[in-house]
């Protein structure tokens, strides 16, 4: 069932999501040559519970840190240790926040020192599929016209689109119904209604879509080992422009 929040509900998930842009933020401007992977974690804990919030993925089905931090090929839930960023690496961090009630879900994709213009070019692909996308947040239209934009976009720019894992709704769960793909044909899906709140995050690799899973049981990477980005923020549907409650503007 799709929850649907109420005002006091997004007033309280507000607060979750402002945490969790302000960790985001803070994580990524640590990002560069040689810090490592778990001293990036340490700062987006620092921030999320320096604010009074918990992060929402340490514990979750098991996983062991508060941030998940993906380099070059890894698309996502990338475990913190102690690897060091290396110059020219690009390194994807996703970041929730669990404050009162209700979480906030955000990512985005860093580059450290000198990145190469491919590398440039699919973060930049990345972020402009999720604002696309976002174009078609309209109330009374389909989840799968969000998906259908990103795909288009990301595809225009010579990208292709991570399909086994998908944006989704968000608020006193982590992850929520409906499923956000970011590949699909449009007018299909739920119906998107004011209260309704989603993430979307376009995962884009600059090879095949295709991904596997490591032996950690959690770190998913291209299968070709070509780059990957990703780029996400909770929206909220209204009756006019949709809201970016990870936004920090």
């Amino acid at each position: 069932m799709i929850s649907i929040k109420s005002e006091k509900d997004l007033e309280k998930m507000r607060v979750a999501c402002r945490i969790t842009a302000l960790a985001l933020e803070a994580a990524g401007k640590v990002v560069e040559p040689g810090i490592t992977t778990s001293e990036i974690d340490a700062v987006v804990r620092r921030v999320i519970e320096g604010s009074g919030a918990k992060p929402s993925f340490l514990g979750y089905n098991g996983f062991p840190a508060s941030a998940c931090i993906s380099i070059n090929e890894q698309v996502i839930h990338g475990i913190p240790g102690n690897r060091a960023v290396k110059d020219g690496d690009i390194v994807s961090i996703d970041v929730g926040a669990y404050y009162d009630g209700y979480h906030g879900d955000s990512a985005n994709t860093f580059g450290a020192g000198n990145i190469s213009a491919q590398a440039s070019a699919l973060i930049e692909a990345t972020r402009g599929s999720f604002f696309e996308g976002l174009k078609y947040v309209r109330e009374g239209g389909r989840i799968t016209d969000i998906s259908h934009a990103v795909q288009q976009y990301a595809e225009s720019k010579g990208f292709s689109l991570v399909r086994v894992y998908t944006g989704h709704g968000v608020g006193s769960e982590l992850h929520e119904a409906p499923e956000v793909p970011n590949f699909g044909p449009p007018g299909h899906g739920a119906r998107l209604v004011r209260g309704m709140t989603i993430a979307i995050e376009p995962m884009v690799n600059a090879g095949t879509f295709d991904v596997k899973v490591l032996g950690d049981g959690w770190t998913v990477i291209t299968a070709d080992k070509k780059l990957s980005a990703h780029y996400e923020h909770t929206v909220l549907v209204t009756s006019g422009e949709p809201i970016l409650l990870t936004g920090l503007e």
